[in-house]
Formats: structure tokens, C-alpha cells, sequence
């Protein structure tokens, strides 16, 4: 049966909400009792109950590696990528299976370099890599070199979901804006950085890149306590970064947002490197950045607690009801806070990428 699509596909990058209600959303295979949290845009990870007062927390994401970073660097980032987005859920991950689909002119050496980096961080966190699959086929491309699966076991009541959030919690952030696409351009294009800044300023923003993970800041969050302790939510700021971001907690939750624009970290880095590569550094990818929604009276504490393991973080909005909607404050008023649906790396990305 063909489908009739309301709404046309991003040209690049993750689909939108409404696609995803319109093509995916319904048709979601079996129903099964036993998941807790399942399918939803801008959800991190999915939470099944598997009896016994435990659930089991998993998420899955591309095999993403960047052969020019070098296989450790390029490995490390893939680690991270699956990371981040399980322990959003405040269990540590714990088990990884890997799908590797690799190009055909991938040599020995550097497959045991890559792999080598990417057990070794696993080892660093206690994942266990469980099982896979291992191949190099014609028509296999970098980055895209497969997809990853972690997942871990918790008590029933040992995890969060961006739909947990709460009217009149704080929302805070980790790091700031456009993480991830600044640190992406400047390691991608080092030429381009240096001839806009300098030597050493493209070095210093090559730093960036050790930004781009969530696992810490979630694991602080995690002992500082889940629900009614402090931390209602966690969620990856991935595509269309802080903006998009909010709006989707706000969307699972279904509650509304005021989001304060003016107390958005942006990093000096950042904001020189999206101006030159003309990315609203407020949409754009940003993996590094966490949102995080608080009980109120936890919010300051919360702030420290991550700053005490040299993790800055931003208080700068609230969850509100649901009939206040998702408002975005700035010097000039107040305006409706829309999810950007295409971010504007993927564009920039591929006119440096096609400049070449």
C-alpha cells in the first residue's frame, strides 16, 4: 500500500516529527506489553520491563566513523555516540553489539587500530561487547560504517525518560550550543578555521571534539539522584541541536516550554566557527550537550554537582503547562518555539565537503 505523505522529507539528517507521527509511528509491528517506553521522536532510548521489578534500557545508533580523525579518535567518537544516548536513560551502559558494514578498501591494520580503540573504551566504562556482525561490502561508505545496539538493567524505578518531565522544572544545559558542529568543522576544515583565526585558534577548537559526549554529565546526574531526588529527564542534544532539542522534551512530556534564549551558553569557539560556516549555532547538531529537566529546589545544586567534575552547565528555561506552549524569550520578545526540522550542519557540511 503506498503512503501518502503530508510533509516532504528532510534532504538531509533525521526525519521530522511529523513524519515520523505520519509513517512510523503507526506502524510499529507487534504490540507487546512488556515495553514501558517505546517509539517516540526524541526519545533517547526505549525501556522494556522484563519482570521481577527490572527493565532493561536500550537504544541504537549508526556505526559512525571518520577515517581523517584518525581510527582511535574516529573510535572513540563512535563509542560515545551509542553512550550518550543510553545513559540518558541514568542506567551506565552495559552491553554493546556492533553491526559493521564496512567500504571494501578498509585495511587490516587500520580495522584493528579502529576496533581495538573502540573495545578499549568499552573496557573504560564496563560494557561488554556481546555480539555482532563483521563484514566489508561494495556500496559501503564512510562514515556510515554500520550500526551499534547497548543496552543495560535497572531497577523498575531506576531510569528517566524525556517524557517524565514535570511543570515547573528547570531546564538546564551541559556545555552549551552547536557542540558538535563546531567541533566537526574545525577538525573536518583545520584550513579553512586557521585561515578565518589563526594557528592557534584552530588548534584550540580542535579541543572540542572531546566535548562531543553526554556519558559523564548523565552519569553525575545519575548519582545525584532520579524523580522526586532531582533529575526528571535527560536527552541528547543531538539534531537540530538546543532548539530542537527542547521542543522535543517538551513534546514527549507533553507540557509546554519557556525558553530563555539569552542564557544559552555559546562558546566563544563555537560561535566564531558556525558564524564562518553560516550555522545558527541555536539548531545545530550539538552531541555533548545534554538537556536536563530538574525539580526546581534541585536545580543549583544540579549545576554544581557537574561543574564539581568541570562539566559547565546552564540553567535556562522552564517546563510549563501544556496550554502555555513552547515559548522562546529574547531581547526582543517572545516568540513560539518551533522545532527547526532541518539542521543547518548537514548543509554546510556538504558545501565544504563539495569544495574540496
Amino acid at each position: 500500500m503506498k503512503i501518502k505523505m503530508k510533509n516532504k522529507m528532510p534532504e538531509l539528517g533525521k526525519i521530522s516529527p511529523e513524519i515520523f507521527d505520519e509513517a512510523i509511528y503507526p506502524n510499529l509491528g507487534a504490540k507487546r506489553s512488556e515495553i514501558i517506553s517505546g517509539p517516540r521522536h526524541g526519545v533517547d532510548c526505549a525501556i522494556t520491563d522484563i519482570g521481577n521489578g527490572k527493565i532493561m534500557a536500550m537504544t541504537c545508533d549508526p556505526f559512525y566513523i571518520v577515517p581523517n580523525y584518525g581510527w582511535e579518535k574516529a573510535a572513540w567518537f563512535a563509542f560515545h555516540i551509542l553512550a550518550s544516548d543510553l545513559a540518558t536513560s541514568g542506567l551506565a551502559p552495559q552491553f554493546a553489539a556492533v553491526d559493521l558494514n564496512l567500504p571494501a578498501d578498509i585495511k587490516e591494520n587500520e580495522f584493528a587500530s579502529m576496533w581495538r580503540a573502540f573495545s578499549d573504551e568499552c573496557v573504560k566504562y564496563g560494557v561488554a561487547i556481546a555480539g555482532g556482525h563483521t563484514a566489508k561490502y561494495a556500496g559501503c561508505s564512510w562514515p556510515m560504517a554500520g550500526g551499534g545496539f547497548m543496552w543495560a538493567f535497572g531497577d523498575k524505578n531506576s531510569y528517566v525518560t524525556p517524557a517524565m518531565a514535570c511543570e515547573n522544572d528547570a531546564v538546564i544545559i551541559t556545555k552549551g550550543a552547536a557542540v558538535e558542529a563546531a567541533a566537526i568543522m574545525a577538525c573536518t576544515f583545520p584550513d579553512r578555521v586557521e585561515a578565518a583565526f589563526g594557528k592557534a585558534f584552530a588548534k584550540k577548537s580542535q579541543e572540542l571534539f572531546w566535548d562531543m559526549s553526554v556519558l559523564e554529565d548523565c552519569l553525575v546526574c545519575r548519582d545525584y539522584g532520579l524523580g522526586d531526588k532531582g533529575i526528571t529527564s535527560m536527552h541528547d542534544a543531538t539534531e537540530c541541536g538546543i532548539y530542537g532539542g527542547i521542543f522535543e522534551v517538551a513534546r514527549a512530556s507533553k507540557k509546554g516550554v519557556r525558553l530563555y534564549k539569552n542564557e544559552i551558553h555559546i562558546d566563544p569557539r563555537v560561535e566564531k566557527i558556525c558564524g564562518l560556516f553560516g550555522m545558527d549555532p541555536y539548531s545545530s547538531i550539538s552531541e555533548g550537550t545534554l538537556i536536563i529537566t530538574a525539580k526546581q529546589k534541585h536545580a543549583e545544586k544540579i549545576v554544581r554537582a557537574l561543574e564539581d567534575k568541570n562539566i559547565k552547565a546552564f540553567i535556562c528555561g522552564e517546563i510549563t503547562a501544556p496550554e502555555k506552549g513552547m515559548v522562546l524569550a529574547d531581547n526582543s520578545g517572545e516568540h513560539e518555539l518551533k522545532h527547526p526540522v532541518t539542521d543547518p550542519f548537514w548543509g554546510a557540511f556538504e558545501k565544504e565537503m563539495s569544495a574540496k
